[in-house]
């Protein structure tokens, strides 16, 4: 495998036990400097990251401009230009799912959008801004924006119009990122998880919330999902992935 950049900046936008902090210690552990923004970063978890793999921690409401604009130049202050950044926030609002589009409240659907595709591109727009400084790497790459997506941006599920909406915008948004940005040296990928994720939990099992303890690799593990993430960074800028969809051996697609 390739080896890591000297002056690699990692940016997880999106904290929690998941994705994220499989992220956060992967990328710490192949000697980047990282950092994790959340509306809530003084969760347990974060800490624990801080403390263990050195990962700083920032408050950031990503649908806010201002607050975004405010984390990118606190990064840089503290790490360093970013070469890679990952949005890792999916913008599920509860109380819009499993709701007939007649019953769906406008409300919470704009929040969904605004949480999930509104924050993407804030943040997009101000990775790309900074990573078009960059000098190219070894493998001609200027830095790497990932974001995570789920199956609702490849069907639109009965009773989640809302949130097939924002998930499609979503991928709409990196696709259109991809094909303006590429050609400058920025590698943008969309990650769509066709799965339940389970992280591991205090008692050693992996399990997802609603959908209970994983049996035989039936859900995503967000460790192997981070070595995706990961690979996709060190990818030679001849054969970039744009988007590929992660979900476990026994789903059904």
């Amino acid at each position: 495998m390739t080896q890591p950049d000297t002056q690699d900046v990692a940016l997880i936008v999106g904290g929690g036990p998941g994705i994220s902090a499989s992220c956060a210690r992967l990328f710490a552990t192949n000697g980047m400097h990282v950092g994790v923004a959340a509306r809530t970063p003084d969760k347990p978890v974060l800490q624990a990251l801080e403390t263990s793999h050195g990962v700083r921690r920032y408050a950031c409401d990503a649908s806010d401009l201002a607050a975004v604009d405010q984390l990118f130049k606190n990064v840089v202050r503290d790490l360093g230009m970013p070469t890679l950044v990952v949005h890792n926030i999916d913008g599920r609002v509860p109380a819009i799912f499993g709701k007939a589009i007649d019953e769906a409240e406008p409300g919470i659907a704009l929040a969904t959008l605004q949480n999930s595709a509104f924050s993407a591109f804030l943040i997009g727009q101000q990775a790309a801004r900074l990573m078009r400084d960059n000098k190219p790497n070894a493998r001609g790459a200027k830095g790497t924006i990932i974001f995570t997506n789920a199956s609702a941006s490849l069907k639109g599920f009965a009773k989640s119009g809302a949130f097939a909406m924002a998930c499609h915008a979503k991928s709409g948004l990196a696709q259109s990122m991809a094909r303006e940005l590429m050609p400058q040296g920025i590698h943008v990928a969309n990650v769509p998880i066709d799965a339940a994720i389970g992280w591991t939990q205090e008692d050693g099992s992996r399990a997802h919330r609603r959908a209970g303890t994983t049996v035989d690799d039936n859900m995503a593990d967000p460790d192997c999902i981070a070595e995706t993430y990961l690979q996709l960074h060190r990818q030679h800028r001849s054969t970039w992935a744009f988007e590929v969809a992660l979900r476990p051996w026994t789903e059904r697609w």
